[in-house]
């Protein structure tokens, strides 16, 4: 078969936590791909950012902030983006949070935030989206995994059973809307150097874990996620939904490395 069904040109995407590490690397993946992409996040200086780095690709961006836990902000990016559009064809969800603390001692705050957003806020966006995405009968939705969706990682139980329960509700949802003609997939990745890591990475105990369960024996660059986004979010993917694609270095594959 051809793989001309990769290139998105036409299709129109919104990337929710789409401003900063693999968010904004898949907002950029897509674009170069073909896509008009929306990168939104609660923060209108990296929105604007984002939304012009877009623009130079040649796409078509707008400059709108949301917040996963105000259904009202992400029905405004919906609307608008129907507005400039007329549709989307594309949801990316790459909201996220996460906090170390031994579970023992964990504040139910704390635990409550942790899946508001991860969970809940991803369920919020799919129904918004997914409610447009079913009237047209076309739409890729796209969630964010983990590592610990599949494994546990030490001191980040919230963060973990949120990422587990992630997939679940990727799959629900896939079998909930395939006869719909809306695909529901989720990317899990491994261990990806960003500006907010590089320091655990690189300087403690936990990174130099990470680094030797990774049998590439290097951390991803985040770039190196936009192709499975880009599949997924095609129609090479028609066939293709209640995945977790994992893309870890062969992170999960590891047993002795030596």
């Amino acid at each position: 078969m051809s793989y001309a069904p990769l290139d998105l040109t036409g299709k129109a995407a919104v990337v929710i936590g789409g401003t900063s590490g693999i968010g904004r690397a898949i907002a950029h993946g897509l674009a170069e791909a073909g896509a008009d992409v929306v990168p939104t996040s609660r923060r209108m200086e990296q929105v604007k950012t984002v939304a012009a780095e877009i623009e130079e690709r040649g796409r078509r961006s707008l400059c709108i902030a949301s917040d996963v836990s105000d259904r009202s902000s992400l029905q405004g990016v919906l609307n608008a983006c129907i507005e400039a559009f007329g549709k989307v064809d594309i949801l990316v969800n790459s909201a996220g949070r996460t906090k170390r603390a031994p579970t023992l001692e964990f504040a139910e705050e704390d635990w409550n935030a942790i899946f508001d957003t991860n969970l809940t806020g991803t369920l919020r966006a799919c129904q918004i989206f997914g409610r447009h995405m079913l009237e047209r009968e076309y739409g890729r939705i796209i969630n964010i995994a983990s590592l610990s969706t599949f494994v546990a990682l030490y001191e980040v139980a919230a963060y973990s059973a949120s990422k587990a329960a992630l997939a679940s509700l990727t799959k629900s949802l896939a079998i909930e809307w395939a006869a719909h003609g809306v695909c529901v997939n989720a990317i899990a990745p491994g261990v990806f150097r960003t500006a907010l890591n590089q320091k655990l990475l690189d300087e403690t105990g936990r990174g130099r874990e990470f680094l030797m369960r990774t049998p590439m024996k290097r951390f991803g660059r985040v770039e190196e996620l936009a192709g499975a986004a880009v599949f997924l979010a095609s129609d090479a993917a028609a066939f293709v939904t209640g995945e977790i694609l994992v893309v870890d270095g062969g992170f999960l594959a590891s047993g002795v490395n030596q």
